[in-house]
């Protein structure tokens, strides 16, 4: 049974950083894309950031590049949110995804119909 599991949500100010962490378990970590999606209130949902687990491929949304980072540990099947600068507009309820199952290399796209396995996600709130 895959699981993905979310922690590190919080309060922050304006300027300040919050890690996320999703640990993965039930599937094959190593080769298929995974990483974070977003929603704010009255908004649609959507990829903030992605990487290919085998190494390669990396996206960011233009709202958050130089100021987040993913990243992974295969070891522990986990993958981090690294947020900096944070902006108000940064608020919203994070998700962890994956497409699960073993992929060869590919672009990792932000559209979640490509995701099969979603966390029940962290909060983040950022003040002004």
């Amino acid at each position: 049974q895959v699981q993905l599991v979310e922690s590190g949500g919080g309060s922050v100010q304006a300027g300040g950083s919050l890690t996320l962490s999703c640990a993965a378990s039930g599937y094959t970590h190593s080769s298929n894309c995974m990483g974070w999606f977003r929603q704010a209130p009255g908004k649609e949902r959507e990829g903030v950031a992605l990487m290919y687990t085998g190494g390669g491929s990396i996206y960011y949304a233009d709202s958050v590049k130089g100021r987040f980072t993913i990243s992974q540990d295969n070891a522990k099947n986990t993958v981090y949110l690294k947020m900096d600068s944070l902006k108000p507009e940064d608020t919203a309820m994070y998700y962890c995804a994956t497409e699960g199952g073993l992929w060869p290399y590919h672009p990792c796209k932000p559209s979640e119909d490509e995701y099969t396995y979603w966390g029940q996600g962290t909060q983040v709130n950022v003040s002004s």
